[in-house]
């Protein structure tokens, strides 16, 4: 059976209609990253607010689980660093060079 791609991993994951943008924040509740629900930058919206739900914020094991959702898209952000930002975030929360950050959901007006 062949790995699921990321197009089918996005079609599991619960809708976002609901949102405007997903913001990440740091320990001290900087937002360091907007998300936004739109064309380029939905599908990383819905991964974040998918692990968000499941772990309660961007911790290692969410990182490691998303890096899995991003299937293919994460051998190539591995293969070629700042190409995928929103991959390379999990990829170094994983690798404890990034402290996990909590989520924020900004709701669609």
């Amino acid at each position: 059976m062949s790995t699921p791609t990321f197009a089918e991993q996005l079609a599991l994951l619960p809708p976002i209609a609901h949102l405007a943008a997903v913001e990440l924040l740091d320990a001290a509740g900087t937002v360091v990253a907007t998300l936004a629900n739109r064309p380029g930058t939905a599908g990383s919206a819905a991964v974040y607010h998918a692990l968000a739900a499941r772990h309660g914020a961007i911790t290692p094991e969410a990182a490691r689980e998303g890096l899995a959702l991003y299937a293919e898209h994460t051998a190539d952000a591995r293969a070629f660093p700042g190409k995928h930002p929103n991959i390379d975030r999990l990829i170094d929360i994983e690798a404890g060079r990034l402290a996990p950050l909590t989520v924020r959901l900004q709701p669609a007006a």
